[in-house]
């Protein structure tokens, strides 16, 4: 099973040396490569989660700081305390010289965009969205990036060892807010579970999302863990033992109320929660987003002068989404289910299996 999935490799704990909203930068905080930086600048602003999320945001940062100590650049990183932060923010980006802006977060995406047509000269990227018109068209920009990732296939994955683990029968979802990059996790989630009941001949029930109708639990944002909390124990009190949470920090409610009940386990998103939040004995796996490898390349194609507008898309095949190892749940996952997992994987890297979404990239 670890030879095909990817756990999160975060290492030691990173300073967070981060710049408030409308503060000036100190230069001296600025250079993570060491003496010799380049007269390269890549700049990221956070959304309300903040660089601590245990979620993308973070993911995110540690790709921007990885950059900075392997290329010898100059890095910044700007944290959001809310919508009103991302404008500034970045005006504050563009005056401390930065040459690529990478904004976190679908919420940062009219903000990057604005940014990006006012300075055709500065290149921007935005992660977990595309940029659209007043429409919702989506559109192309000259010099910003779309950083997209299929996470429908390894929630797919996840969806099947739910199900297969589910002693009730019931699992659930929930996202933070029904936007696309949420509601694709969600749709593989359900697939998944569906593919284990036509195997198996059993019936799980999945609450919270309706893939055919778009329709489901959402707690309205990223932020209020109690929501998640509420949520989540609303699922258990409907049978469910399996939940996976699809809103950052509002997943660590859901791991309050899942810790409260014997058996009943967590599958995180993002990252490997097993690594990332204290309720690691919770996890049965991850849904992992390669935010900070996708960051990291980004980064690095700038830095050469090789950008491009050209969506970057993590995949199973291209290793930039996966699913983390059952950690704990290692010698209770059934050999023919960790076996029929990674048997999944390969036909889905190898494009055999498509796990289709209306919210794919």
């Amino acid at each position: 099973m670890k030879n095909v999935m990817r756990a999160a490799a975060l290492g030691g704990a990173v300073a967070l040396a981060l710049a408030a909203c409308g503060s000036a930068p100190d230069e001296a905080e600025e250079t993570a490569g060491g003496d010799t930086a380049s007269d390269f600048k890549a700049c990221m602003v956070s959304d309300q989660g903040g660089y601590d999320d245990q979620s993308f945001n973070q993911s995110g940062y540690e790709g921007l700081v990885r950059a900075g100590e392997e290329l010898g650049i100059q890095i910044n990183a700007l944290e959001s305390s809310g919508d009103s932060d991302y404008g500034p923010n970045i005006d504050n980006l563009v005056q401390d010289g930065c040459t690529l802006i990478i904004g976190v977060g679908f919420l940062l995406e009219q903000a990057i965009e604005d940014g990006a047509t006012a300075n055709p000269d500065i290149e921007f990227a935005l992660i977990d969205s595309t940029f659209s018109d007043d429409e919702f068209n989506t559109i192309e920009l000259d010099n910003a990036k779309p950083i997209l990732f299929n996470t429908a296939e390894a929630s797919y994955l996840a969806g099947y060892v739910g199900a297969a683990m589910s002693e009730s029968d019931v699992v659930g979802t929930f996202g933070g807010l029904p936007i696309p990059s949420v509601q694709i996790f969600m749709d593989g989630f359900v697939d998944g579970v569906a593919a284990w009941n036509e195997e198996s001949g059993e019936n799980v029930r999945v609450l919270g999302w309706d893939k055919e109708a778009q329709d489901g639990s959402f707690t309205g944002d990223f932020e209020t863990q109690a929501n998640g909390q509420n949520t989540a124990q609303g699922f258990i009190d409907q049978g469910a033992d399996v939940i996976m949470p699809v809103a950052g920090p509002v997943g660590l409610g859901a791991a309050a109320a899942a810790s409260g009940v014997e058996g009943t386990k967590l599958i995180w998103v993002d990252n490997d929660g097993y690594n990332t939040t204290e309720y690691g004995s919770l996890m049965l796996t991850s849904v992992m987003k390669q935010i900070g490898d996708a960051v990291f390349e980004v980064v690095r194609e700038a830095s050469a002068g090789e950008f491009t507008n050209e969506p970057y898309v993590g995949t199973i095949e291209n290793g930039g989404v996966g699913i983390a190892p059952f950690h704990d749940f290692e010698t209770e996952v059934p050999a023919e289910v960790s076996e029929r997992v990674e048997e999944l994987y390969a036909q889905i890297a190898a494009g055999e299996l498509v796990i289709e979404s209306p919210n794919s990239p």
